[in-house]
């Protein structure tokens, strides 16, 4: 494509965007590297099952829980390991949460180049910043510590925090919460997708993180293969009558 074509292409997709009174984020796959973390905690419950004696044979392939990222954990637990029962799950709930948390706070885990950078441009241009993920309430707000994010979020919503059921309905009770009228929902996933354009906002997927199939995005208004391309997006965006 020549510059003049990206250009182009550049400026009709500016054209359809208005300014967000605020910009609403997911977090696996979106603002953290979560295989950084995931993938030795992963490993670590699977031998702390065996030895327990909940869980026989192998590890399943690291494929099945990459795959599953933005799911609900329950949901996700029925991917991983569907011949497990219920008590095998929950006790999976504890084990990776506690590894994680563990894990974050050992050091080591990484967040998206330019995520901190561009966060804070643009709390600086007056958006207000939030987090809606489907993970659990201890391991989102250890990654916003541990990563020293906490002064730039307004606040923080997860599945497990506010006990729903699915992202958009997450997203929903966020707006309401703050009285915000229009937002952007920026991730990686469909369920992304589905709770923005569910609650009638703006969707920005992100294309960089490749946990997901090839159409996980479709119905996102924009896709961006890096981090820092919102801040372009934003400054470029119409103000909205």
């Amino acid at each position: 494509m020549s510059n003049e074509a990206q250009g182009t292409e550049l400026n009709a997709v500016h054209s359809k965007l208005n300014k967000p009174e605020a910009i609403v984020f997911d977090m696996d796959g979106t603002l953290f590297q979560t295989e950084s973390l995931l993938l030795p905690a992963y490993h670590k419950m699977f031998d702390i099952l065996r030895e327990e004696g909940l869980y026989a044979g192998p590890t399943p392939p690291e494929e099945r829980i990459l795959g599953s990222l933005g799911m609900l954990l329950a949901d996700i637990w029925k991917k991983v390991m569907p011949e497990a029962d219920e008590a095998v799950h929950r006790r999976a709930d504890e084990l990776l949460l506690q590894l994680e948390v563990e894990g974050l706070e050992a050091g080591g885990t990484l967040l998206y180049p330019q995520v901190v950078e561009t966060l804070t441009a643009l709390k600086e241009r007056g958006v207000r910043l939030f987090v809606a993920s489907n993970g659990l309430e201890e391991y989102i707000h250890s990654i916003v510590v541990v990563h020293e994010l906490k002064e730039l979020f307004e606040g923080l919503y997860s599945a497990g925090g506010q006990g729903t059921a699915t992202k958009t309905e997450l997203l929903r009770i966020l707006l309401d919460n703050h009285g915000i009228n229009s937002a952007w929902m920026v991730g990686d996933r469909s369920s992304d997708v589905e709770a923005g354009k569910g609650n009638g906002q703006t969707v920005i997927g992100c294309a960089y993180a490749g946990f997901g199939r090839q159409d996980e995005l479709k119905g996102s208004d924009v896709s961006i293969t890096s981090f820092d391309e919102l801040i372009d997006l934003y400054d470029n965006a119409s103000v909205s009558e």
